[in-house]
């Protein structure tokens, strides 16, 4: 029972927590408006570039 109450609250909190960000959305402007680009988004990029290279080097690294 304590197993399916604590599933219960995480389920509960991680729905909350999108609902919350769902609602944090800017609206202005019609459905044809495009999403910001910001910072944030293009450091992930960055990340998972340099990430990627890393992994193809080691790799072959290891083959030679």
């Amino acid at each position: 029972m304590k197993n399916k109450n604590l599933g219960t609250l995480t389920l509960l909190i991680v729905l909350l927590g999108l609902s919350v960000t769902a609602f944090a959305q800017p609206t202005g402007g019609g459905p044809g408006t495009p999403a910001p680009f910001g910072f944030l988004e293009i450091l992930i990029g960055a990340g998972a570039l340099y990430g990627a290279k890393k992994a193809h080097d080691q790799k072959r690294k290891g083959h030679s």
